[in-house]
């Protein structure tokens, strides 16, 4: 039973899996302190759902259609792992030599978890719970599963040598780009306040949660405590450093003035930008990658203001816009010494085509799922329950009880 496991890898392993997962009750911080105070609950309970459905999901198939068996290269075997079946006393060469199989299992379901979440940053207002819902569980079967097959479960674009060291495309591009697309069929919001953010301290707080579980989620993909993963674990840190300062810095050259909220988005920015390159360049460049996620960020946040698209929380301009260029520049920076993969012109291709294709697709099939559930089913918010406050007309209840 278990034979080969080390247990040090296995300790480390659940400490990443834990910081995972404790991203995602931090992104609900983060995103309801940036919303109004009568509709933070909404966002809130919308992002946390995710943790009980997606994992039903993950059980019921979902791992199994990301891990098993690839059939096409499209997708996983998706019966060959359903309801933990071969996982619970396997260890799997392909998938952590050295922990149970049953230790991936948990570590990528925090990964499919917080995936959507991450969108409902753009849309904030548009959808009802119930709507909500129908979209998270569509998409994870359509979107999410197929793709995070393609690249990290044996699929067509890994066979390619598309790589992805945690996430940049899989998670990052896929949500943001689906996030625009889910933009370009609800419209603009009904209501728009202007008394949001409404509470900075949960942002911090959020933001906070965020920086660190950041760490386990980039060091973990090594699924080792080795030495991959201190390289991982440091270009977090550098990134997420170099991000926040050059942001900063852009921002007070702009308005001339500091701001308490834009330096926690700039961290974001570089965090996200070198989550697909973190196991695959050196420090410095790292430092790079995060200094430019903090310039290229910046400015793109600023194109669906432009277009009047209505990107509630600018998740396209650093998760989307982060995720893409954090790909890209494994072309560019990197370092064979590290994990393998060299920076050349035709990793650079691959990189390019595959993360192109997978923000399209994403952005398409997020549209044609929100056009269908629109006509089918009541998924928006109405305005008098904007008007009125989503917390108290969709769940009966406020961030601050007025007894």
């Amino acid at each position: 039973m278990f034979q080969g496991v080390v247990h040090g890898n296995v300790a480390f392993m659940i400490i990443a899996t834990v910081l995972v997962f404790i991203m995602t009750p931090g992104l609900a911080l983060f995103y309801g302190g940036l919303v109004e105070k009568k509709n933070c609950l909404t966002i809130m309970v919308q992002i946390l759902l995710s943790i009980g459905i997606v994992t039903i999901m993950w059980i019921f198939g979902g791992f199994s259609m990301v891990f098993g068996k690839d059939i096409g290269g499209v997708i996983g075997n998706p019966l060959q792992y359903m309801t933990f079946s071969n996982t619970i006393f396997a260890v799997n060469s392909e998938y952590g030599l050295t922990i149970p199989f049953l230790m991936f299992f948990m570590y990528q379901l925090m990964f499919a978890i917080i995936t959507l979440p991450l969108m409902t940053g753009s849309i904030v207002n548009r959808l009802n719970i119930g709507g909500w819902i129908k979209l998270l569980i569509i998409w994870m079967i359509l979107v999410y599963f197929p793709v995070a097959h393609w690249i990290w479960g044996g699929g067509f674009l890994h066979k390619m040598g598309f790589v992805d060291f945690a996430g940049g495309t899989v998670i990052h591009a896929s949500a943001a780009f689906s996030g625009l697309g889910a933009i370009w069929v609800l419209g603009r919001r009904k209501v728009i306040c202007k008394k949001a953010p409404f509470n900075l301290g949960l942002v911090l707080i959020g933001a906070a949660i965020l920086m660190f579980g950041w760490f386990g989620f980039n060091a973990g993909g090594a699924l080792t405590a080795a030495g991959i993963a201190s390289i991982a674990f440091t270009n977090t840190g550098v990134a997420c450093a170099s991000g926040m300062v050059l942001w900063t810095i852009l921002y007070y050259c702009e308005h001339k003035k500091f701001s308490f909220v834009e330096p926690m988005i700039g961290a974001v920015a570089g965090l996200a930008t070198i989550t697909p390159a973190s196991g695959y360049v050196a420090p410095m460049s790292a430092v790079f990658i995060g200094a430019l996620a903090g310039v290229v960020c910046y400015f793109a946040i600023k194109i669906p203001r432009k277009l009047q698209w209505d990107d509630v929380l600018d998740v396209w301009g650093v998760h989307g816009v982060g995720g893409f260029i954090g790909t890209l520049c494994i072309g560019i920076f990197a370092n064979k010494i590290v994990n393998g993969v060299d920076g050349n012109l035709h990793q650079f291709l691959i990189q390019l085509f595959g993360v192109v294709l997978v923000s399209i697709y994403s952005l398409v099939v997020t549209m044609i799922i929100i056009k269908i559930l629109d006509k089918v089913s009541d998924i928006r918010v109405t305005k008098e329950e904007l008007e009125a406050g989503l917390d108290k007309s969709l769940l009966g209840e406020s961030f601050i009880s007025d007894k």
